[in-house]
């Protein structure tokens, strides 16, 4: 009997199907000589601090810093059962081998080996490693089961980067959490992508724009511009010179150019271009993919390759036409498969790029949610195109000289519109797309050199320069994928921040724990990001540093690295950063207190009075003023005790309150609430009588 774990349900199931292990148990699918259970994610993790000691469930900096010395595991509470039920099936004595079918990535062999570690078994592995759930794809992988020994540097290089994020994470988050009496989280690649945001905001808001003026012509058929002056009176006076005169054609060049077409998607490129067309976050983009993906009709998500196998070529012109003819945009347009455009095994590590698969031919793709169906068409959109004729076309390029200074123009002629004619279908197809600019020139007449033109008018345009934009996900992605790469060795295999599947979540983070906020598409650093990014050292904050635990990880899953040497180092920086930070001036421990909010003044002693969570209360610590939120008036009444009746009562003595209820007649009323203290500990009220 051979077991296979699984990552999930959903893809245990499916892997069961293909294997005919039908027969549903507890926890588990049966049959064929076939087991085919599932992980449920991360069944077990890193055990939190106070495991280790129990005097680590307090906060202290005399206990820094935690490094443990042999590390352990805990299950999470809600994955018991499931766990009970691998280690069983692990341990009975008619299963002889285990394959790992988790998610065919670095995440996906931590999972599997840690439940395979702590249930204490040591019967042989096996590796399922797939970039597709199509049952063809799923019954090649079973008849190609790799050896898991291959896969034991990936393993290594996970749990280090598990420890690593561990030793980070709990040690500096109570570090600068202590030092500056609030819980701030940090991360090793959480911490220098908030720096990128800040970094970008301070650049916006040092930039000065500068005003520059340019002359335009007005010619027959075109208009020529001249270059950026930066005097006003100047680009007047060269208006003045030109209107009504004439220009004489100097120069003309005529180029043919050709646009290759764009590769194939990865993770990162796709949740970009969701993020600009779609304004889909990069988590929801993953969610959705990874959907389609366990529905069979995507590759596998979490892929840094933008290219194909070659053993894939020759099935791509019939995927290719599968596609387009599931694709409404692209009625009327010849299809053609270049192959070897996206083909390039040197370019593919763990997975290839991702593509549809072929049961996009029986599948209802108007059934799809939305989301996955506008990702699944994005998908296909850069498949049909990637395969397509490049884009080719005639560029001209002119100079005139009028009144002694020279105006040029730039003009287009499509020649072969190629793989531009689907982008093009794709957004006239969609709502609200945003315009080609690349492709908006128009063709300009026909001109010789030193042919005459007449000036039909000139007028001057004022511009100024701009500042640097704030981030988007597509543009924040992209600073992501390059940061620090300056620093990088040219061969390093991963650069920048993070991995493509660990970006999403990494910015989702951000946002829950109020360091980042979305407004529109737009991501910006909220008062408390900007302090955290500020007071923490560049050893935290700088790509350099995560980049070049990518590149070692990914050594130590070649095999090319020391484990307990990248470890070491780790722990090293550790207690470096804890000697570093012992303590902080007064001034800066104020840095992230809650702003106070003033409801109103004292009735008592004049002094100004607060909302907190649960009261209003007064400043004055030596009086005792405070209304309580939950008082039992306004709970009797059904009626939240907001700011504004506290504010109004604080004013005037009363507030006029609608929506009372009455216990009484069982219906509600608008009313007038008094405020009645009489400077006893509680302060009271009462309603208005009418008169």
């Amino acid at each position: 009997m051979k077991l296979v774990i699984a990552e999930k349900p959903s893809v245990a199931n499916s892997l069961a199907a293909v294997l005919g292990a039908t027969t549903r148990k507890d926890g588990y699918l049966e049959g064929g000589g076939w087991l085919v259970s599932w992980c449920l994610g991360h069944l077990a993790g890193l055990a939190d601090a106070a495991t280790y000691n129990p005097d680590y469930a307090k906060w202290r900096y005399d206990d820094l810093p935690i490094l443990p010395e042999s590390w352990r595991f805990t299950i999470a509470k809600d994955k018991r059962d499931q766990f009970d039920v691998l280690r069983t099936l692990l341990r009975r004595e008619d299963v002889t081998e285990v394959v790992n079918a988790c998610d065919a990535g670095r995440e996906g062999e931590l999972i599997f080996r840690t439940v395979y570690c702590l249930a204490g078994c040591t019967k042989p592995i096996r590796r399922l490693w797939i970039s597709s759930m199509e049952d063809s794809a799923i019954r090649e992988g079973f008849a190609n089961l790799r050896p898991g020994a291959d896969y034991d540097g990936l393993h290594q290089a996970a749990l280090c980067r598990a420890k690593a994020d561990w030793l980070v994470g709990i040690n500096a988050t109570r570090l600068f959490s202590v030092l500056y009496h609030r819980t701030l989280n940090i991360g090793r690649v959480m911490s220098p992508t908030l720096a990128l945001i800040v970094q970008r905001e301070a650049e916006i808001d040092a930039f000065k724009p500068v005003p520059f003026y340019t002359v335009a012509l007005e010619l027959p058929g075109f208009s020529a511009a001249s270059s950026r002056m930066d005097n006003k009176d100047t680009a007047e006076q060269l208006r003045q010179a030109c209107e009504g005169g004439m220009a004489t054609v100097k120069q003309v060049e005529r180029k043919d150019k050709t646009e290759k077409p764009p590769a194939l998607y990865d993770l990162t490129t796709l949740q970009r271009d969701a993020n600009r067309l779609l304004g889909f976050t990069a988590q929801q983009t993953l969610d959705y993919l990874q959907n389609l993906y366990e529905k069979k009709l995507c590759t596998y998500p979490r892929t840094d390759s933008r290219y194909l196998t070659s053993d894939m070529a020759e099935g791509l012109p019939v995927l290719v036409n599968l596609v387009a003819n599931a694709m409404p945009f692209r009625k009327g347009i010849a299809i053609s498969c270049d192959a070897a455009a996206v083909i390039n095994d040197k370019k593919v590590t763990d997975h290839h790029a991702v593509i549809p698969t072929r049961n996009i031919r029986e599948a209802d793709l108007s059934a799809l949610p939305v989301g996955e169906r506008a990702i699944l068409e994005l998908v296909a959109l850069r498949l049909l195109c990637a395969v397509a004729p490049p884009h080719t076309y005639a560029e001209t390029a002119v100079t005139v000289e009028c009144a002694d200074t020279e105006f040029t123009a730039k003009g287009r002629t499509v020649k072969q519109p190629g793989w531009r004619a689907l982008d093009a279908a794709y957004r006239a197809s969609m709502k609200n797309a945003e315009p080609d600019n690349d492709n908006e020139s128009k063709a300009l007449p026909e001109l010789t050199e030193g042919q005459k033109l007449p000036v039909a008018g000139a007028a001057v345009k004022e511009g100024k320069t701009t500042p640097p934009k704030h981030y988007t996900e597509d543009t924040l992605l992209s600073a992501m994928e390059t940061a620090g790469k300056d620093e990088m060795p040219e061969d390093a295999e991963r650069k920048g921040l993070g991995t493509p599947a660990t970006r999403a979540s990494i910015l989702e983070k951000l946002v829950q724990m109020g360091f980042v906020e979305r407004r529109g598409k737009q991501l910006l650093p909220t008062k408390d990001g900007h302090n955290l990014a500020c007071v923490l050292p560049d050893v935290l904050t700088s790509p350099q540093l995560t980049a070049q635990w990518e590149t070692e990880l990914t050594a130590i899953a070649k095999g090319q690295a020391d484990p307990e040497g990248f470890m070491a180092g780790i722990a090293e920086m550790t207690r470096g950063l804890i000697a570093n930070y012992s303590q902080i001036s007064e001034d800066a421990q104020k840095l992230f207190q809650t702003e106070r909010v003033v409801i109103g003044k004292c009735p008592r002693c004049g002094e100004s009075v607060y909302e907190g969570k649960k009261n209003y209360y007064c400043g004055n610590r030596s009086c005792q003023f405070v209304m309580w939120k939950n008082d039992r008036f306004f709970e009797e009444r059904r009626k939240a005790f907001t700011p504004k009746i506290a504010a109004a009562l604080l004013k005037d003595g009363k507030a006029k309150v609608k929506g009372l209820y009455s216990e009484r007649t069982g219906k509600t009323y608008d009313g007038t609430v008094l405020l009645c203290d009489t400077g006893e500990k509680y302060v009271n009220y009462r309603i208005e009588q009418r008169k």
